[in-house]
């Protein structure tokens, strides 16, 4: 199958590093933009009558930013394969199990945290929403005018640093492919951004904040399902680095 192509691998980790950047840079590049009129529209076909508005903006949304939950796995993933050009096996060995587990932890306590934020957002995005007609126009001052066209261009941008992370990976070692877990990542990582394209853009624009915010919740449990997997996959290791440890003392 040929040796390792260490530049392809390494411009693998740089991929993936920069879709990450940019899922989580979304929210400075999307919204912001002014939504007066389009308020006072969305008043009007409710029949209700608003004096002067100022000051509504279009809200950046979560969606994108979660993704870069499950995303952080693809890098570690990576990086633990970049690792291991400059560390002996041996030693990678016995310290790839601690860290792993490590930021298994910490990533199931950070999706966990992230995944309550959003469906305590979500919840009230939708009480408000049904709540018409006045809790109906807080939330489409808040929420309500969600800028479909520019998310679309971030996770368009996303998805193709993420195909570019592949295509490098296979590149780097073919071999990669069989590796089961790692497909499933990536076909994992690949979906979630198609998937909220498809949210966004699956009901009138004034509701695409909710289903963002639904995708963020998913995407946090997504996130703590793989941190799930790493710690258990992380088990046997720690247990035959214990091992090796305690036979070299031994000696």
């Amino acid at each position: 199958m040929g040796e390792l192509r260490k530049p392809f691998l390494l411009l693998a980790l740089l991929a993936v590093v920069l879709a990450v950047m940019v899922e989580l840079g979304s929210g400075l590049l999307t919204g912001g933009g002014d939504a007066s009129g389009a308020l006072r529209d969305s008043a009007g076909d409710l029949g209700v009558e608003l004096g002067g508005v100022g000051d509504v903006a279009e809200p950046s949304g979560r969606g994108t930013t979660y993704l870069a939950l499950i995303d952080a796995v693809a890098i570690w993933t990576t990086g633990l394969f970049c690792l291991s050009l400059v560390v002996p096996d041996r030693i990678q060995g016995r310290v790839q199990g601690v860290a792993t587990l490590i930021f298994s932890i910490l990533l199931i306590l950070g999706s966990l945290v992230l995944l309550v934020v959003a469906f305590i957002e979500l919840s009230i995005m939708v009480s408000l929403f049904l709540a018409a007609p006045f809790g109906t126009l807080a939330y489409l001052a808040l929420w309500g005018f969600f800028p479909v066209g520019d998310a679309s261009l971030i996770l368009g941008l996303v998805l193709l640093l993420k195909l570019a992370w592949v295509a490098l990976l296979v590149l780097a070692q073919p071999r990669f492919l069989q590796n089961k877990g790692l497909v499933l990542l990536i076909l994992t990582t690949l979906l979630c951004p198609i998937v909220l394209e498809f949210l966004h853009n699956l009901v009138p624009v004034i509701l695409v904040s909710i289903l963002d915010d639904l995708g963020a919740v998913v995407f946090a449990v997504i996130a703590i399902v793989w941190g799930l997997v790493l710690l258990i996959g992380s088990i046997p290791a720690i247990v035959k680095a214990v091992r090796v440890t305690a036979a070299l003392t031994s000696r």
